[in-house]
């Protein structure tokens, strides 16, 4: 079997968890990551890793870092919620639980995720290394960085994230496009006092609020566990970067239109303003979430989503997670997609064999799952935001049809 050299752009989700199952399998990999620091650019928000993304980390992690990871997951207690503005319940589904951790869904705070995942890579992770170009010969690829250092590779894995710089040379025809949706989200600390100043269903899981037409609103918690009180991260920040406080994540929704043409120069207590003003009238936990949340956890997200494109031409370089297929956040998969393109490249790397060859099966079934899925999740914004009165309430009328479906089914078994 030939021997090869894969170079990760990128230390994020998808490439950190391509760098474990590769050197797991005996593949030399090194992973070049333009922050220089562990701690520079960390994102304080949860993230729903599915049972794709949970089987994908279990095969790639080392044991005791899947063990990591699963120690750092939050606790959950309810289950996902459809509810009106004025908190009515429209459906309540209640998943079917795995006794199988690399089946079951979890929700993990993006810090914990990055502390797993970039734990155990000594010699492999490089910080400080900020990606420039590429140059392709008959022997392989060379990387151009930054700082005038370049490393070599037979194959350049482009983990770069939605804004790819591998991905603007190799494709550099593909688009990412905004979907003309801002989005303001904070989150809510939760604590003894907190919990009981909100419903029960806001506090324990996530819920989808379907108000009248022309927003959205969605919230999810994220309980920590007692083992992450010690997490290195915790004092990086006391608000953001808090790695031990439990929370509400919440997010409000609409299109640029609905909001000031200058909002990406609101403050944090302009933005809570705004978004108190815009759901005034709802029910008052959510105004108190919104409230509540501290400054430096409120912000304001442009939604933008990649354009699938077709084939290309399978050869030394290729790209993995948003850096391939970026999408939007309303269907919570795109973590999981990106696990999922590290664990097919790996499976396919590590079987030995034409690298080519691999890479091209990997680009192939790469571009069946995930292209559904950025199509999906532009569908999902759509809807989360529509302006039909129709829509809105066809929405509101299937969902709660649903769930008294769920509900008789529960009862009949019972």
């Amino acid at each position: 079997m030939k021997k090869i050299k894969v170079a990760v752009v990128g230390g994020g989700t998808g490439g950190l968890c391509l760098a474990h199952g590769l050197s797991r399998a005996g593949v030399e990999v090194a992973v070049y990551e333009r922050s220089r620091t562990r701690t520079e650019r960390l994102q304080g928000y949860r993230v729903h890793i599915a049972p794709m993304g949970s089987a994908a980390l279990r095969e790639c992690l080392p044991p005791a870092a899947w063990e990591r990871f699963l120690a750092a997951t939050g606790v959950s207690e309810g289950a996902f919620g459809f509810v009106t503005e004025r908190m009515r319940e429209l459906a309540i589904l209640n998943a079917p639980s795995s006794a199988d951790p690399a089946a079951a869904h979890h929700s993990v705070s993006r810090i914990s995720m990055h502390q797993v995942l970039s734990s155990g890579l000594d010699g492999i992770l490089w910080y400080d290394k900020e990606f420039v170009r590429y140059e392709t010969d008959s022997k392989g690829v060379v990387l151009h960085f930054a700082d005038g250092t370049t490393a070599e590779a037979d194959l350049v894995v482009g983990a770069d994230g939605a804004g790819s710089r591998v991905r603007a040379q190799l494709l550099p025809h593909a688009k990412r496009v905004d979907t003309g949706i801002r989005t303001v989200i904070g989150k809510f600390p939760l604590t003894a006092e907190s919990r009981a100043l909100i419903p029960r269903q806001l506090a324990t899981a996530p819920t989808l609020v379907l108000p009248p037409p022309g927003c959205g609103m969605f919230t999810a918690p994220h309980e920590f566990p007692a083992a992450s009180a010690n997490d290195e991260t915790a004092a990086v920040d006391p608000v953001l970067f808090d790695n031990t406080g439990s929370y509400v994540m919440w997010s409000y929704g609409a299109k640029a239109a609905h909001f000031p043409a200058d909002l990406a120069e609101l403050t944090a207590p302009q933005l809570r303003s705004l978004i108190l003003d815009r759901i005034r009238g709802w029910h008052p936990s959510f105004s108190r979430l919104v409230q509540d949340s501290p400054d430096g956890t409120v912000s304001m997200l442009p939604i933008r989503t990649s354009v699938p494109v077709r084939a290309w031409e399978t050869g030394p370089v290729t790209l993995l997670g948003d850096a391939a297929h970026s999408m939007t956040p309303f269907r919570g998969i795109g973590a999981n997609i990106a696990l999922r393109d590290a664990q097919v490249l790996c499976r396919n790397l590590s079987q030995g064999g034409d690298v080519t060859a691999a890479v091209a099966d990997y680009e192939r079934q790469m571009r069946k799952y995930a292209y559904p899925q950025v199509r999906g999740s532009l569908r999902s914004a759509g809807q989360f935001v529509t302006e039909s009165r129709f829509s809105r309430g066809a929405m509101r009328a299937s969902v709660t049809a649903l769930g008294v479906g769920l509900s008789l089914r529960r009862k009949l078994r019972g």
